[in-house]
């Protein structure tokens, strides 16, 4: 995000106000278009309020902007003498349109990520630089040429990495499945997308864990899905509720995440995946088993997928390579009978063309590669670090006042928090100290949960952290207890 230089000789007000000027011009903000509030663009800029009041001052000389009490500032109607006669009132179409944008404290968690890269990050599901394995990519991208064709492929995606994958898949995760099975996405959320785009209708019913990382993806609400809330506990969902669901809102889909559930990191037992199975196909429901967290089993013994359970070809099973390896590789599979991988591969391809070819020769070359196996122990004994780490800081800045499972598993941490505080201001308390976290409602619970995700958090910054969230919840009670640290 820009800001000003104050290494240049030229007045803040007034670079800010050239910046303006200059995206005014461009037309990203439209005539009539409100600009963000003094307040706030202080905030973002990181500079005194005085200053944006100046640069505002500067641009409303010339014109370009107006403002008024109660309505803010705006873009002129009347820029630079021009009259526009048709401007598209953009803010409509906005706030239009079927696709729903994420949820507020989403938003607001990435919005304080940007204005303050500082932030101590225990919200970004995803891995640190240092848990990925950067120098072995960088060794295979060195030592295999590219191929010679860079043009669409196939929309399936790249044949050698679908073999990889069927490879992988059998050697690590006990699921039979061969190339013709396999669809290359860019990740669980865009094959999550295809399925709630193309197999299920506006009005469909679908079951999510409660509470489930599906509840605050907006592409559910987008498709015009109702969601069904599958009660869970230590141990998993209940698939006995399934039934009676079932019957009262006529249920299209399960959607389940059983191994290191995202957000409470919950282990499905084996009796329940067997029930689950039983209950499933008696109904004859398909599942959607979302499975990016198995590999990073701190025992090193990854627990069976429930595809490699799946004997009537029921579970469509999503894997990706972002908690595993690198976010940025953008590159996910699902497993799926043949006639819906060509459903959603067609659909696809009217969206992308499919994806790059690179980042899927680079994926596959690292699963074909001895550097594999050395990476997953060496993720999971950092995670496993950064898992007790998070604890012990919780349980000495917060002894009292925070009740959870450790988790065998996974990048998150589920709270459960004793004091009964405002989600939203203990968020915005939390940004003020430093550290950021997703509150609990985000995932369908009630207020007072909290979600620390540790994988994106860097090993030295954890404690600090939890100092920092535990300062903020004290600021927000009166009964919160004094905690008197060991010396």
């Amino acid at each position: 995000m820009w800001k000003p230089d104050r290494n240049n000789p030229k007045p803040l007000y007034e670079q800010i106000a050239d910046h303006l000027e200059q995206r005014i011009s461009y037309g990203e903000f439209p005539p009539g278009s409100l600009l963000p509030s003094e307040r706030k663009l202080a905030e973002q800029l990181r500079v005194n309020r005085s200053t944006v009041i100046l640069a505002f001052g500067e641009l409303r000389s010339m014109g370009i902007i107006e403002s008024r009490p109660g309505s803010g500032t705006r873009v002129s109607k009347f820029k630079w003498g021009a009259v526009p006669k048709h401007t598209p009132n953009w803010k409509r179409y906005a706030e239009g349109g079927s696709f729903l944008p994420n949820l507020p404290f989403l938003r607001r968690i990435r919005e304080a990520l940007q204005q303050n890269p500082a932030l101590i990050d225990f919200a970004s599901g995803e891995l640190s630089a240092d848990l990925a394995p950067i120098e072995e990519m960088t060794e295979l991208m060195g030592t295999n040429p590219y191929p010679s064709y860079l043009g669409y492929d196939h929309p399936q995606g790249y044949m050698p990495l679908r073999q990889a994958v069927a490879s992988y898949l059998d050697r690590y995760r006990g699921i039979q499945a061969t190339e013709s099975s396999i669809l290359i996405t860019s990740g669980s959320q865009q094959s999550l997308y295809l399925i709630t785009q193309c197999l299920l209708s506006p009005g469909d019913a679908v079951a999510i864990e409660d509470p489930s990382y599906h509840y605050s993806l907006p592409m559910f609400q987008s498709a015009g899905l109702r969601l069904v809330r599958l009660p869970a506990d230590e141990e998993g969902i209940l698939p006995e509720e399934i039934r009676s669901l079932h019957k009262k809102h006529r249920i299209k889909m399960i959607f389940v995440n059983p191994n290191f559930q995202n957000p409470t990191g919950t282990l499905l037992s084996d009796e329940r995946r067997g029930a689950l199975l039983e209950v499933a196909s008696e109904l004859g429901l398909p599942i959607v088993e979302d499975d990016p967290y198995s590999l990073t089993d701190y025992a090193g013994i990854p627990r069976s997928p429930l595809k490699s359970m799946d004997q009537v070809g029921s579970i469509l099973h999503i894997g990706s390579f972002s908690k595993m390896a690198a976010a940025g590789l953008r590159v996910g599979w699902m497993v799926a009978p043949h006639s819906i991988v060509e459903r959603l591969a067609d659909a696809r391809q009217q969206m992308d063309f499919g994806l790059s070819v690179i980042p899927q020769q680079v994926a596959a070359r690292f699963l074909e590669s001895p550097y594999f196996e050395p990476h997953l122990h060496r993720l999971r004994t950092q995670l496993r670090r950064k898992r007790d780490l998070l604890v012990e800081a919780l349980q000495q800045e917060l002894p009292d006042s925070v009740r959870f499972h450790v988790p065998q598993g996974g990048i998150h941490l589920w709270c459960r928090l004793v004091p009964r505080v405002s989600d939203a201001k203990l968020l915005e308390e939390a940004i003020k100290k430093g550290v950021v976290f997703v509150p609990g409602s985000v995932y369908g619970s009630d207020s007072g949960y909290v979600r620390f995700t540790f994988g994106r958090a860097k090993a030295e910054e954890i404690g600090p952290g939890i100092a920092k969230f535990a300062e903020a919840l004290r600021g927000l009670t009166d009964s919160f207890p004094t905690v008197k640290k060991a010396k």
